[in-house]
Protein backbone atom coordinates (compact mmCIF):
# COMPACT_ATOMS: atom_id res chain seq x y z
CA UNK A 1 0.00 0.00 0.00
CA UNK A 2 1.05 3.54 -0.82
CA UNK A 3 1.41 6.12 1.48
CA UNK A 4 -1.32 8.24 -0.96
CA UNK A 5 -3.36 7.41 -2.97
CA UNK A 6 -6.14 9.02 -5.46
CA UNK A 7 -9.50 8.44 -4.68
CA UNK A 8 -11.04 10.41 -7.73
CA UNK A 9 -10.03 13.77 -7.04
CA UNK A 10 -9.58 13.11 -3.12
CA UNK A 11 -6.64 12.50 -2.01
CA UNK A 12 -6.62 8.98 0.68
CA UNK A 13 -3.64 8.86 2.94
CA UNK A 14 -2.02 6.01 5.52
CA UNK A 15 -0.59 8.66 8.48
CA UNK A 16 1.59 7.20 11.77
CA UNK A 17 0.69 10.21 14.57
CA UNK A 18 3.41 11.01 16.75
CA UNK A 19 1.66 13.12 19.14
CA UNK A 20 3.60 15.52 22.03
CA UNK A 21 6.11 16.39 19.50
CA UNK A 22 8.75 19.61 19.93
CA UNK A 23 7.01 21.01 17.14
CA UNK A 24 3.80 20.06 14.14
CA UNK A 25 5.73 19.06 10.77
CA UNK A 26 6.03 16.35 8.03
CA UNK A 27 8.64 13.66 9.12
CA UNK A 28 8.97 11.62 6.25
CA UNK A 29 8.08 8.04 5.98
CA UNK A 30 7.65 5.38 8.14
CA UNK A 31 6.95 1.94 6.63
CA UNK A 32 3.70 2.95 4.36
CA UNK A 33 2.62 5.51 6.23
CA UNK A 34 3.64 9.30 6.50
CA UNK A 35 4.95 10.54 9.60
CA UNK A 36 3.47 13.47 10.92
CA UNK A 37 4.25 15.16 14.44
CA UNK A 38 1.80 17.06 16.36
CA UNK A 39 2.25 19.02 19.47
CA UNK A 40 -0.91 18.39 20.49
CA UNK A 41 -1.29 15.67 23.29
CA UNK A 42 -3.49 12.99 22.24
CA UNK A 43 -6.20 14.01 24.87
CA UNK A 44 -9.38 14.71 24.03
CA UNK A 45 -9.18 14.45 20.55
CA UNK A 46 -6.74 17.69 20.27
CA UNK A 47 -4.28 15.68 18.30
CA UNK A 48 -6.94 14.82 15.72
CA UNK A 49 -7.56 18.27 15.86
CA UNK A 50 -4.25 19.82 14.75
CA UNK A 51 -3.70 16.67 12.32
CA UNK A 52 -6.68 17.97 10.37
CA UNK A 53 -5.92 21.94 10.79
CA UNK A 54 -1.79 20.48 9.88
CA UNK A 55 -3.00 18.40 6.55
CA UNK A 56 -5.65 21.67 5.53
CA UNK A 57 -2.73 23.92 5.71
CA UNK A 58 -0.40 22.00 4.06
CA UNK A 59 -2.76 21.02 0.92
CA UNK A 60 -4.58 25.03 1.15
CA UNK A 61 -7.87 23.38 1.22
CA UNK A 62 -10.61 24.20 4.19
CA UNK A 63 -10.50 21.89 7.59
CA UNK A 64 -13.45 20.73 6.39
CA UNK A 65 -12.35 18.75 3.59
CA UNK A 66 -10.18 16.64 5.74
CA UNK A 67 -11.12 13.92 7.71
CA UNK A 68 -9.91 10.98 9.68
CA UNK A 69 -11.82 7.89 7.77
CA UNK A 70 -10.19 5.44 10.15
CA UNK A 71 -8.35 5.29 13.41
CA UNK A 72 -9.39 7.97 15.60
CA UNK A 73 -8.61 6.75 19.03
CA UNK A 74 -4.63 5.29 17.65
CA UNK A 75 -1.61 6.91 16.26
CA UNK A 76 -2.19 5.02 13.06
CA UNK A 77 -4.81 6.90 10.94
CA UNK A 78 -6.30 6.66 7.36
CA UNK A 79 -7.45 10.69 6.09
CA UNK A 80 -9.23 11.82 3.22
CA UNK A 81 -8.49 14.74 1.45
CA UNK A 82 -11.22 16.15 -0.58
CA UNK A 83 -10.71 18.10 -3.68
CA UNK A 84 -7.27 18.21 -3.80
CA UNK A 85 -5.70 19.68 -7.21
CA UNK A 86 -2.37 19.65 -7.46
CA UNK A 87 -0.28 18.16 -4.79
CA UNK A 88 2.73 20.89 -4.23
CA UNK A 89 6.07 19.65 -5.09
CA UNK A 90 7.61 19.55 -1.62
CA UNK A 91 4.54 17.68 -0.91
CA UNK A 92 5.07 15.45 -3.60
CA UNK A 93 8.73 14.33 -2.44
CA UNK A 94 7.45 13.98 1.40
CA UNK A 95 4.48 11.10 0.11
CA UNK A 96 6.04 9.92 -2.81
CA UNK A 97 3.52 10.70 -5.44
CA UNK A 98 4.11 11.96 -8.92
Amino acid sequence: MAIARRDGDDLLLEVRVQPRASRTEFAGAFGDRLRVRLQAPPVDGRANTALVEFLAEAFEVPRARVTIEHGLSGRDKRVRVRGVGVVAPQLRTVLGCD
